[in-house]
């Protein structure tokens, strides 16, 4: 069999590129990013869920051919999993799915690992590797900034891209701050667009911008060097400087909604909450026919679940249509640190709205999301249930059923007692009484400008 030769690459342009090649280039990624917990067992789950003998077509040396042995490479170290990547890339899941993970972490490989330094029959197999050291950051740095604009270049990634886009619109007048926390480091805009088009009239946008999380290693890359620092204030041991960080810490994650609605504008903007208590008479009088009437959109939802769009973001998918969902991480966490940890189970069944639709005929499907919800973050991640919390809202921010899981540390929005059911009590509740949902009264929190509150407040007491 012909040899397999890597090209030596260790800048964030070629890692970049190698994100858009075939599945050789991403195994070299991935075994140059083998320092990261994320990588070794996000390839681990990806490969355990498309489970199955390598194909014939695909001919590797000294490569276990049984299932028993494709297990037991589950377990290993990176090499091992690589070579089982290499076995199943005829799967696309395994392609696009390894594409994605390393999409995530990505970053110039570790100068600790030496890529020609592999453990195991690997460094004896037909699979050659140039013997080149991997260079210093410095180095590195000092090529980028000789070759601007070219890592950007054939850097598509799943549905997004890695390469210089532009915003969906032209122009944008600020019309109102709807919202901002400096604790969360964020901002929520609306304002108005197009108006320089002279065939159209403008629209509405909202733009979310939010600060990224800091990286623990770069962090300490900064802080090892000299940074460019001004003293605020200084008081003994204690003192406090502006630091001007480098590009690769001051990212921006900027969230675009648009064309925005009225209804857009106003789940953006700032309200104040009331508490209100709605008996199951009031869900099926009230809320109930309130919904109906708001006709509700969740395309997006069965986009995902008919693999539409995000599919190589799914983490885990149980197939089955009645008691099976996919996992995929929330939109609100960049994956690139576990404190904030934020996955969402969908099922897969349509026409369960929310918790108060939820019988004992629902049971499986409530016990498959948690139990095995938690073994896929444990899979993939390393976080056990025991430092999970696992809930669902009610109210939900969009009718249909979907389950939240989180760090537990995490104070995630819509955690709180008023809104956040713990998945393992709703479980008991269904277990202890059938209609427990369709009888209990339950507290909401509601903008204060929510029709429905006003709608509930003079509802006759049932």
């Amino acid at each position: 069999m012909a040899s397999i030769l890597f090209p030596s690459c260790d800048s964030t342009y070629c890692h970049k590129r190698a994100l858009t090649g075939p599945l050789p280039s991403l195994v070299r990624l991935a075994l140059a990013r083998s320092g990261s917990p994320t990588v070794l067992t996000g390839l681990r789950g990806l490969l355990a869920n498309s489970l199955s003998p390598p194909s014939s077509s695909f001919q590797l040396p000294q490569v276990c051919d049984s299932t028993y042995c494709h297990k037991r490479a589950l377990t290993g170290p990176l090499p091992s999993l690589v070579r089982l990547a290499l076995a199943r890339s005829g799967s696309p899941t395994v392609l696009t799915g390894l594409r994605g993970l390393l999409a995530n972490s990505l970053s110039p490989p570790s100068s600790s690992f030496q890529l020609p330094q592999v453990e195991g029959d690997w460094s004896q197999s037909q699979f050659m590797w140039n013997n080149q050291p991997v260079k210093r950051k410095r180095e590195r740095v000092a090529e980028e900034e000789e070759t601007p604009g070219t890592e950007r270049e054939d850097a598509g990634v799943g549905n997004g891209t890695a390469a210089p886009v532009r915003l969906p619109f032209s122009g944008f007048r600020l019309q109102k701050v709807l919202r901002e926390s400096a604790r969360d480091k964020i901002i929520f805009l609306h304002g108005k667009v197009n108006e320089a088009s002279g065939d159209r009239d403008s629209e509405d946008a909202v733009v979310i911008l939010e600060k990224t999380p800091f990286q623990a290693e770069q962090v300490a890359q900064l802080l090892a060097g000299s940074p460019e620092l001004q003293l605020q204030f200084g008081n003994d041991v204690y003192s406090t400087y502006r630091l001007s960080a480098p590009r690769q810490l001051s990212d921006v994650k900027t969230t675009v909604v648009y064309p925005a609605t009225e209804k857009h504008l106003q789940k953006y903007l700032r309200q104040d909450l009331c508490l209100v208590r709605e008996t199951g008479a009031d869900y099926r009088n009230v809320t109930l026919p309130h919904l109906q009437a708001q006709s509700l959109s969740v395309q997006w939802v069965y986009n995902i679940l008919d693999k539409k769009a995000e599919a190589d973001r799914i983490v885990f998918e149980n197939p089955d249509p009645c008691d099976g969902f996919v996992l995929i991480p929330d939109l609100k966490w960049n994956q690139q640190q576990l404190d904030d940890l934020y996955l969402i189970a969908i099922c897969h069944r349509r026409g369960i709205r929310s918790l108060r639709d939820l019988t004992p005929e629902h049971l499986p499907l409530l016990r498959n999301i948690l139990r095995e919800g938690q073994e896929a973050i444990l899979r993939r991640y390393q976080v056990g249930g025991e430092r999970l919390r696992v809930y669902l809202h009610y109210p939900p921010s969009y009718y249909h059923l979907h389950v939240h899981f989180t760090a537990l540390g995490f104070e995630a929005p819509g955690s709180g007692v008023e809104r956040a059911h713990l998945l393992a009590d709703v479980i008991e509740n269904l277990e202890w009484d059938p209609e427990h949902y369709q009888r209990r009264t339950l507290t909401l929190a509601l903008r204060a400008d929510d029709p429905l509150l006003t709608q509930l407040q003079e509802a006759p007491p049932s």
